[in-house]
C-alpha cells in the first residue's frame, strides 16, 4: 500500500495535479474550478512530454544528416524541444525544483528590497528543466538535486528582472511592472550599448517596416518555414543515396527532409499548448500567494509586453539576431566544431527584446548592435555549457535563452570545481548579498542609480532635515 502512494505522488504529472489543487483550494476557488484547473495542469504537462518525444525522433535524423554532410555535430537552438524531452526524463525533478523555486523567489520578494514576484511560468520550467539536466549530468543527486535547483532558480527569478528594470520603467513609462524573461543578460547589454554606441541615432520608430513581413509574428509558420530550409540543406549535404538507403525507406530524400521538418513544427506546436494549459493554471494559484503575502510586489511578465511599445525596433532586433546566429554558424562550420544552429523562435523573443532595449538608449544603432550581440550570445553561450549537460549533448536541440545558458555555466563549472556543497555556501553567499547590497547603495550619490537596479532609493539629500530659516525682517 505505502508503495503504492509513494508511487502515485512521486509520479511527476500527478505532483502537477496536487500541488494546483492545494494552490486553488488555499484561494477558496469553487469546486468546478478546483477540479477544472487541475485536470488541465496534469493534462498539459502530459502534453509536454508527448511533444519532447515527437521532437527528439525529427531531430535524430536532422543530426545524423548534418554530421553526414557537414562532418560535424550540430544542434538547433529549441528551448520548447530540449525542455520536452528533459520533462520525459526528469519530470518530478523538475517540476519539484519550479515548485520550490517559486516559493524561493516569494521568500526572496517578502524579504528583500528585490520585490518582482516571476510570473512567466514557461520560462520558469525551461530554467528548471536546465537546472535538473546540468545537476545529474555533474551527478549530484538526492535531496542536493532540490536544494541546489530551487536556490538556483529562486535567485534567477528575482535577479533577472531586476537588473533590466530602470530600463524597462523608460520603455514602458511606469515602475509597477518588470520583464521575466530569461534573456535579462543580453536585454541589460543591449541597452548599455545602446547608451555607449547609439548617440544621436534615430529611433527605429520612425523607420517605415514591410508589410510583408508581418508573418514572421505567427510562430508555427515561421518555425515551419525555418525547419524546412535547415532540413533541406541538410539532406542535400548529405546525399540522396544516404538520406533514402540509411533514413527515410526509400522515400525521395527532398520529400522525407520536408516532412520531418513539419514533424519538428508539430511537436513545437504540441509542446506550446501543453505549456499553455500547464503555465494558465499553476501561475494564478502562485499569484494568489504572492497578491496575499507580498502587498508592494512588481509582476515580473514575459517580455512581449516590451513589443507594443516598440513594433519596429522588434523587428529589427530579431532580424539583427538571426544575422549574429547565422554568423556564429559559419565560423562554427569553419573551425570544425559543434554547430549551433539558430531557432527562429529563439531568435525572435530574445533578439527582437534586445532590439527594443538596445532602440530605448541608443536608437536603430542600438537595436541593430543589442539585436546582433544577443544573436552571437544565443551561439556561444550553448557551446560553452555543452561539456555540463551530459547526455544531452546528444539530443540535437540545446537551451537558448542567455541567462538558462549563464546559470548552467555557473553550476557546471563550480560544482565541478568545489562541489554541491561548495556550490551551496556559493548560492548562500549571493542571497545574503541580495539582502545586504541594496541597503548599502541607499547612501549612493545621484548618478549611480544603475547600481540600484532601479530600485530608486532615497537619497542622503532627500533624508537631510532642512534647516530652519531666519524669518526676514527689519534690523532691530
Amino acid at each position: 500500500m505505502i508503495d503504492i502512494v509513494r508511487d502515485f505522488l512521486l509520479e511527476p504529472v500527478i505532483l502537477i495535479g496536487v500541488i494546483v489543487f492545494i494552490g486553488l483550494v488555499l484561494q477558496r476557488k469553487g469546486f468546478e474550478v478546483v477540479v477544472k484547473g487541475t485536470l488541465k495542469a496534469m493534462i498539459g504537462f502530459m502534453i509536454i512530454s508527448i511533444g519532447g518525444n515527437i521532437i527528439s525522433e525529427a531531430v535524430a535524423s536532422f543530426g545524423l544528416m548534418i554530421q553526414i554532410g557537414f562532418h560535424t555535430t550540430g544542434l538547433i537552438l529549441s528551448v520548447e524541444g530540449i525542455s520536452g524531452i528533459a520533462v520525459d526524463r526528469y519530470g518530478t525533478q523538475i517540476a519539484v525544483i519550479m515548485i520550490l523555486g517559486m516559493l524561493v523567489n516569494l521568500v526572496l520578494a517578502r524579504i528583500t528590497r528585490f520585490h518582482y514576484v516571476f510570473l512567466t511560468g514557461q520560462q520558469t520550467l525551461y530554467m528548471a528543466s536546465m537546472i535538473v539536466v546540468v545537476l545529474t549530468s555533474m551527478n549530484v543527486h538526492g535531496i542536493m538535486v532540490y536544494v541546489l535547483g530551487s536556490l538556483a532558480l529562486g535567485i534567477s527569478m528575482v535577479f533577472s528582472p531586476a537588473v533590466l528594470q530602470s530600463y524597462t520603467e523608460k520603455i514602458c513609462k511606469t515602475d509597477k511592472i518588470a520583464v521575466g524573461h530569461f534573456g535579462g543578460m543580453v536585454y541589460f547589454l543591449a541597452a548599455w550599448l545602446g547608451k555607449i554606441y547609439g548617440e544621436n541615432s534615430k529611433s527605429a520608430e520612425d523607420m517605415k517596416f514591410p508589410k510583408k513581413l508581418a508573418f514572421l509574428r505567427d510562430s508555427s509558420i515561421t518555425v515551419s518555414v525555418t525547419m524546412i530550409l535547415f532540413y533541406v540543406v541538410a539532406a542535400c549535404a548529405s546525399g540522396r543515396s544516404y538520406v533514402e538507403s540509411n533514413l527515410s525507406d526509400g522515400k525521395s530524400y527532398l520529400t522525407y527532409a520536408v516532412l520531418q521538418a513539419l514533424t519538428f513544427t508539430v511537436g513545437f506546436v504540441i509542446i506550446t499548448t501543453g505549456i499553455r494549459w500547464f503555465i494558465n493554471e499553476i501561475v494564478p494559484a502562485i499569484k494568489g500567494i504572492a497578491d496575499t503575502w507580498i502587498p508592494d510586489a512588481k509582476p515580473a511578465v514575459d517580455c512581449p509586453v516590451v513589443f507594443t511599445y516598440a513594433p519596429n525596433s522588434l523587428m529589427v532586433g530579431f532580424l539583427a539576431s538571426f544575422v549574429g546566429g547565422l554568423v556564429s554558424m559559419g565560423v562554427m562550420i569553419a573551425c570544425q566544431i559543434t554547430v549551433i544552429i539558430p531557432g527562429i523562435m529563439a531568435h525572435f523573443f530574445v533578439g527582437a527584446t534586445a532590439g527594443v532595449y538596445g532602440n530605448s538608449t541608443g536608437g536603430r544603432r542600438g537595436a541593430v548592435l543589442g539585436g546582433f550581440v544577443a544573436g552571437v550570445i544565443m551561439s556561444v553561450l550553448p557551446e560553452l555549457f555543452l561539456p555540463y549537460i551530459g547526455q544531452f549533448a546528444t539530443e540535437h536541440v540545446t537551451f537558448p535563452e542567455p541567462d538558462i545558458g549563464l546559470v548552467g555555466l555557473i553550476l557546471g563549472k563550480y560544482i565541478k570545481r568545489v562541489g554541491p556543497w561548495g556550490m551551496l555556501t556559493i548560492l548562500i553567499g549571493i542571497i545574503i548579498i541580495i539582502i545586504l547590497i541594496p541597503e548599502m547603495l541607499v547612501n549612493r550619490e545621484e548618478g549611480e542609480e544603475w547600481y540600484q537596479y532601479g530600485m530608486k532609493p532615497e537619497k542622503n539629500k532627500k533624508n537631510k532635515p532642512r534647516k530652519n530659516k531666519k524669518p526676514q525682517g527689519k534690523n532691530k
